[in-house]
């Protein structure tokens, strides 16, 4: 049974307190920490869950540590945590700058530590319907909309919002960034509110990536084109949609499919949408964390990754800041 505390109890920090709660076959929660009182107040007497005077006693009493703050804390918190010992979930992004993710890397690494990030899109029923299609995208397209929320508008829109899809690109895309070039506009806040990037990677695929924080429908969809095939994911409707293409030889014998002519000779596009489990995707990666504690396994998304998507990100922010001078 591992002793888990949680930093912070806004809106996610409560909902991990319920999913951890439910956890029991893995965690005992020991209570949390909110720099608010009146939050911790509240959240305790709402959850009769312990609320801790200060974080660094709540490190005391736990072995694992759930940092549910704002980015701008999370290189404090966690890099406190693993110099004690402590394994860790963080939040994504994994920090404010690439350069502390890479010193957390370097500590979990001293400290032998689990550490996993949370890039819950990698849950999502969408995700999870495609995990045995073979991938190998040569072009993608993402676009993550949303409707104004003052939450959030911290960060500019590619922290907030277009990192999900970039963590799952960087997944899928087995090859080295080559390229970025990117535009933004900041409209309601300080900084971006929407944007857009396209990467080349050195393997000769591309993804284009809209982002979103002023729209007026909420969308978040990624769609990847590969050799004979073309697969459709709605993070959204928790949706999967795969289209593969055929030639004679080896076109499928039973099942439904199209067939269309084309100069190289007839070609049979079948369609797949692939069963979404529904799941707590929050519930599943905090599971996720606590088999590879207890197992020895690998984390679902490591730091290393948390630190690549973080660093694509901020250099489509490099190029967006360029661009607006």
């Amino acid at each position: 049974m591992l002793k888990t505390g949680i930093l912070g109890a806004g809106h996610l920090g409560n909902i991990h307190l319920q999913c951890l709660g439910e956890l029991k076959e893995h965690f005992d929660v020991a209570g949390f920490y909110d720099t608010d009182g009146e939050v911790s107040k509240a959240v305790a007497a709402k959850t009769g869950v312990r609320a801790f005077d200060s974080y660094a006693a709540l490190l005391d009493a736990v072995n694992v540590v759930d940092i549910v703050t704002p980015t701008t804390t999370h290189f404090e918190l966690a890099s406190e945590a693993i110099r004690r010992g402590r394994h860790v979930f963080i939040e994504k992004p994994l920090t404010q700058t690439p350069e502390e993710a890479a010193t957390l890397i370097a500590l979990a690494q001293k400290h032998g530590v689990v550490a996993q990030v949370g890039h819950v899109e990698r849950f999502n029923p969408a995700m999870l319907a495609v995990r045995h299609i073979p991938m190998n995208p040569m072009f993608v397209e993402a676009h993550r909309l949303a409707m104004f929320n003052p939450r959030g508008t911290d960060v500019p829109v590619v922290l907030d919002l277009m990192i999900h899809d970039i963590d799952i690109v960087l997944s899928l895309v087995k090859s080295e960034v080559k390229s970025i070039s990117a535009s933004g506009v900041p409209v309601v806040s300080d900084t971006p509110d929407i944007a857009n990037a396209r990467v080349e990677f050195e393997n000769g695929c591309v993804a284009n990536f809209t982002a979103s924080r002023i729209s007026m429908k909420q969308m978040r969809k990624v769609r990847l084109f590969q050799k004979d095939a073309y697969i459709s994911l709605d993070f959204l409707k928790k949706e999967s949609q795969i289209l593969r293409m055929y030639g004679e030889e080896n076109k499928p014998a039973g099942g439904e499919y199209m067939e269309l002519e084309t100069p190289a000779g007839p070609k049979f596009i079948t369609m797949e949408m692939p069963e979404a489990a529904e799941v707590n995707a929050i519930k599943m990666e905090l599971q996720a964390l606590a088999e590879s504690i207890e197992n020895g396994g690998p984390v679902a998304v490591s730091l290393e990754e948390g630190y690549r998507a973080l660093k694509v990100a901020y250099d489509v922010m490099r190029e967006i800041e360029e661009r607006m001078k």
